[in-house]
């Protein structure tokens, strides 16, 4: 059956700033563990990113023909090497800090990812991307199902996402996930001071403790009501952290930061959710000489970059895995106002100490012509090479030390890139 949104808010994890419970004693126990377990930040970047001006082929003359308006130039893109083809591919030249990382042997790319009749419809292919479900992708998220395996019972913050509202990916029908997009706001909101908060507090505390068998749905937001409680604490230590390095002043990057000071402060967060939107690039797109995707280029490679450096000063990086995506690509050829529109195939990248890095997957032939087995809808998009759950699978098996497979429904771990 699936779980739609509307029942999910129903059962109480909208109705919290935060959520989720454990014993006190748990949170000690994750913060003694919380530094050397590992970890995964999914960082989702909202809107179809346009992956052929990500990963640029930039010896394609197709590339050139069909992006009269908006190609990156040869001279300026940021070479990476050659796929397995032997296609020579570039990063866009904002991106100068990823590819110091992809020197470093520790950003994976992946090309051609997607899966069969794309949906290019941001909502649906979010949810495709979030529950690993392209049929009926309106249950439990592939995040949420994993954290649902985790020995019971669950500590109250091993699930964080750094969102107004629980993303569809960390959507369970058991394990309660706080969304908490700002720690400095994190709190138990009173007004009274002093000894009469705290009392205030504890009350609604006690409250929270009644969990009848008969009412389920209170009983799962009076635990989420408990788990709000349990982590205050916690997250306020988050909140204070600025980091060994300076983060640039962007909403990405100061959720990145977050991220880093859970990390360091030990919270014991397994799954981490981060996104940044505006990149459904219609129009006036632009290229490296200003426009909206060189905006968006420099605020993910400068974000990234820091977050990356911080981790690698705190002696983090090799317990972190950063796993990007979008939910679709973008056409191939440019519209008639300079931008993109909803395409199929797209990149993801993973970034961590333990990724094995590198290009993985072909890219695409942009030739339009004959019979283009690289193409799809009439030579329009990019047809995918790497379903995206068999990437999901190798993060499940790899590095979360989970089983795939009940988890997504399905044995995808054939031809799954070997990035860890």
């Amino acid at each position: 059956m699936g779980l739609s949104r509307r029942s999910f808010i129903r059962n109480g994890v909208s109705a919290f700033t935060v959520s989720m419970a454990a014993p006190a004693f748990l949170s000690e126990i994750a913060r003694a563990q919380g530094a050397s377990s590992r970890n995964i930040v999914v960082l989702y970047l909202a809107g179809g990113n346009d992956a052929l001006s990500t990963v640029i082929p930039y010896t394609d003359p197709f590339y050139y023909s069909r992006r009269p308006n908006i190609a990156i130039p040869a001279g300026q893109v940021v070479q990476i090497g050659s796929d397995s083809s032997g296609k020579a591919l570039g990063l866009h030249p904002r991106m100068t800090g990823l590819r110091q990382i992809f020197d470093a042997g520790s950003l994976a790319v992946i090309q051609r990812t997607g899966y069969a009749n794309s949906s290019r419809s941001h909502f649906v292919g979010f949810d495709i991307w979030g529950t690993a479900d392209p049929v009926q992708p309106s249950g439990e998220g592939w995040l949420g199902k994993y954290l649902a395996t985790l020995p019971s019972p669950v500590d109250p913050l091993a699930g964080w996402a750094a969102t107004q509202e629980v993303p569809r990916p960390l959507v369970s029908r058991s394990i309660p996930v706080p969304a908490i997009p700002d720690a400095r706001t994190y709190s138990f909101a009173s007004p009274n001071t002093g000894a009469a908060a705290a009392d205030e507090r504890a009350a609604a505390l006690r409250m929270s403790a009644f969990a009848p068998a008969s009412q389920p749905s209170l009983t799962f937001v009076n635990a989420a009501a408990q788990g709000a409680m349990a982590t205050l604490d916690r997250v306020a230590a988050v909140a204070s952290y600025t980091g060994t390095v300076a983060y640039p002043n962007n909403g990405l990057a100061l959720a990145l930061r977050t991220v880093a000071g859970s990390l360091v402060r030990g919270t014991g967060t397994r799954v981490f959710w981060v996104q940044t939107g505006g990149f459904d690039t219609h129009s006036a797109q632009g290229n490296t000489g200003g426009g909206a995707y060189a905006t968006l280029m420099s605020t993910l490679n400068d974000s990234v970059f820091a977050f990356y450096n911080d981790l690698r000063g705190q002696g983090l990086l090799s317990n972190t895995l950063v796993l990007l995506y979008s939910e679709f690509g973008r056409r191939i050829s440019e519209n008639g106002s300079a931008g993109t529109d909803h395409g199929a195939a797209g990149v993801m990248m993973a970034m961590g100490g333990a990724v094995r890095g590198g290009i993985y997957g072909t890219a695409a032939s942009l030739d339009p012509a004959g019979q283009n087995p690289t193409l799809e809808n009439a030579g329009g998009d990019v047809t995918y090479q790497t379903d995206f759950r068999s990437v999901y699978a190798r993060v499940l098996d790899n590095w979360l030390g989970a089983s795939s497979v009940p988890i997504l429904g399905g044995d995808f771990r054939a031809g799954a890139p070997a990035i860890i």
